[in-house]
């Protein structure tokens, strides 16, 4: 029952009558979402939907078809975990209020002393988790509300800045702004965007999805741009996914919603790229590659980069356990997929690897320093930004 196949069947029932019962709730739990079996399916079974009904009916007891639902189905504990998670995550500012206390635990080393131990994993397996991943807060950096096109603009678009992308990898934003830039785009950062609504969609809470994304597409309607350029993957699968969200609702971002290499794919290259001589590996967000169906993009763009040598890593379709806030509610389950993806870093024998989405980039550097490898992980704009200004990492 924990395959793809044993949760449709499951979804079956529960459309047939039977009841949502704890049991089937935690199958449907377990599922990473990573949607590896819809690029593996050849019947092109639409599992993404039925999944995130599944979780929608865990979590919002009042939709499902189940004639009895369980009162209280996950513990206290649980329910209060996914409560914090869905109060600070989706909230730049309340993260950024959090990162001053993450900042003094890291510099203090109360962080690793706290990670690991038994009562810390005992009272809060989710805190434990969080500790393990977070990294060092950086400082802020504020980006304008308008960057200029360089050179002779092609396109006008707006830039999601993201939630953990704007407070733990703000340097991505800013190097995804200056590309875009440099490519003949004027970027538009609406001050006032929030969350997309990605975790909360992919984690079943729909209603509260479906309120980040009204927001979303009022923010960018106003901003007045030709497209909507995503650079993190599960924000643009989330957004791609408006119409089904918000049936009749998401006009205005219907079809302008692209991911920063899908963009830059399709425009074409204008700035000259200047050599890098490194090696790398190039890791598949799930969100990007499975859901998005982007794979050849974000390596073409590399590939044009002079002197970057970039090599495929063993079993790349595989889940690096990041998957939304899965590492934080599966984290045994996520560490065992971290390890995996980390040994196949390894193996690739790289002093880079590059990512597109920033649960990955997390995800992957924590396993990765759990083991004292110094390989480091940038986005794929980050890369590209270097190249065009003509400096190394």
């Amino acid at each position: 029952m924990d395959s793809p196949r044993g949760r449709i069947h499951l979804v079956t029932q529960i459309l047939d009558g039977a009841d949502l019962t704890d049991a089937a709730a935690e199958h449907f739990d377990r599922c990473l979402g990573c949607m590896a079996c819809m690029t593996a399916c050849p019947s092109g079974v639409q599992y993404d939907q039925l999944i995130e009904a599944a979780r929608v009916w865990t979590e919002e007891a009042h939709a499902s078809p189940a004639p009895s639902v369980p009162a209280g189905r996950r513990p206290l504990r649980e329910r209060a975990a996914r409560a914090a998670i869905f109060a600070l995550f989706p909230y730049p500012s309340r993260l950024r209020a959090a990162a001053g206390p993450l900042r003094l635990t890291q510099r203090t080393g109360l962080d690793r002393r706290l990670a690991g131990n038994k009562l810390t994993s005992r009272v809060s397996p989710v805190l434990d988790a969080a500790l393990r991943l977070a990294p060092p807060p950086p400082a802020g950096v504020r980006l304008p509300e308008r960057v200029a096109a360089v050179g002779t603009r092609r396109a006008v678009v707006g830039m999601l800045t993201g939630c953990v992308q704007s407070v733990f990898f703000p340097r991505v934003n800013s190097a995804t702004a200056r590309v875009l830039a440099a490519e003949g785009c004027d970027v538009v950062i609406p001050r006032g965007q929030g969350c997309c609504g990605a975790l909360s969609l992919h984690s079943g809470r729909e209603a509260e999805a479906a309120r980040f994304a009204r927001q979303t597409i009022a923010t960018f309607k106003r901003a007045g741009v030709d497209a909507v350029i995503v650079n993190s993957a599960g924000c643009g699968s989330a957004m791609k996914e408006y119409d089904r969200l918000l049936p009749g609702g998401a006009g205005f971002l219907s079809g302008k919603v692209l991911d920063f290499s899908e963009f830059l794919a399709e425009l074409g290259p204008a700035a000259v790229r200047h050599p890098l001589r490194v090696t790398a590996a190039y890791h598949d967000a799930c969100h990007l590659g499975h859901a998005q169906r982007i794979t050849r993009q974000p390596r073409d763009l590399l590939r044009a980069i002079p002197e970057l040598k970039l090599v495929e890593l063993a079993d790349a379709g595989t889940c690096c356990g990041s998957a939304g806030v899965y590492n934080l509610l599966q984290p045994d389950a996520a560490a065992e997929l971290g390890r995996r993806k980390a040994d196949a870093v390894q193996a690739a024998d790289v002093p880079l690897l590059i990512s597109a989405n920033p649960g990955c980039s997390l995800q992957i550097s924590a396993a990765l320093a759990a083991r004292g490898s110094q390989i480091s992980v940038a986005h794929t704009a980050e890369v590209l930004d270097s190249s065009i200004r003509g400096v190394s990492r």
